[in-house]
């Protein structure tokens, strides 16, 4: 009879030792998905507070300047979150290519706030005649100009 209740006492210290480590895993786990689910919602604001507008004139002449090789188009931040305003922020793509050497400059002020202009020129030497498509893109938000040379 002892042996039976010896048996039955280590079998239950070894499933409260299971227990206790399984615990602990699922602890931590809860606590990563918490800080995942934290940090995605932060994304989240910041792309709704983000708002771009494309305002140059598609039909203009000024948007590629062959002489130069630039390719320039205004960007209107319309959203509420305030942004950098550089290169490193801004992605931009001519006709589905990405485009690493290019300039963005705020036209008023250091900042890019709400309701400020930014000039980005992206340097394409010998742009083919035809329809382009211009697509900026920061914070997760894209818009797509297209225009003619």
């Amino acid at each position: 009879m002892a042996s039976v209740s010896v048996t039955h006492l280590v079998l239950f210290i070894a499933s409260l030792l299971v227990a206790a480590s399984v615990a602990g895993v699922l602890t931590q786990e809860v606590g990563r998905l918490s800080e995942a689910i934290n940090d995605q919602g932060l994304d989240a604001s910041q792309e709704v507070r983000t708002d771009i507008e494309v305002i140059s004139d598609g039909g203009s002449d000024s948007v590629y300047n062959a002489s130069t090789g630039n390719i320039t188009v205004y960007v209107k931040n319309t959203g509420t979150q305030e942004m950098a305003g550089d290169a490193d922020d801004v992605d931009v793509l001519v006709d589905g290519a990405y485009q690493a050497n290019l300039n963005v400059t705020v036209l008023d002020g250091e900042l890019w706030n709400p309701n400020n202009v930014a000039e980005v020129k992206v340097y394409y030497p010998a742009l083919p005649s035809g329809d382009h498509r211009v697509k900026v893109i920061t914070n997760g938000d894209e818009e797509v100009f297209t225009f003619r040379t």
